[in-house]
């Protein structure tokens, strides 16, 4: 059996035994309430948004457009957003 690391231990918080495996319940036998609060939104869902949701669309662009905004770095679709809007009638 390796031998851990001792920096890597954590003694708050040891390696499960089998036994500890053995004795385990269910998180919804220990704490119903909190697994019924966490279970009221799925893997992937998004809560309430502070901002107008936006919308996904598809759109075409000429590539040496697209590559200029991404060279911009993180933020480029904000940026394009802000210059559609100032273009938009």
């Amino acid at each position: 059996m390796k031998k851990p690391n001792p920096e890597l231990t954590d003694d708050d918080n040891p390696e499960w035994t089998q036994a500890d495996f053995v004795r385990a319940r269910p998180a919804s036998n220990v704490h119903p309430d909190l697994v019924a609060y966490s279970e009221k939104r799925k893997r992937g869902q998004r809560g309430s948004q502070r901002k107008p949701v936006k919308r996904a669309v598809s759109l075409r662009v000429d590539e040496d457009v697209l590559a200029k905004y991404k060279a911009t770095g993180r933020g480029w679709q904000t940026r394009m957003t802000e210059a559609l809007r100032k273009a938009a009638p």
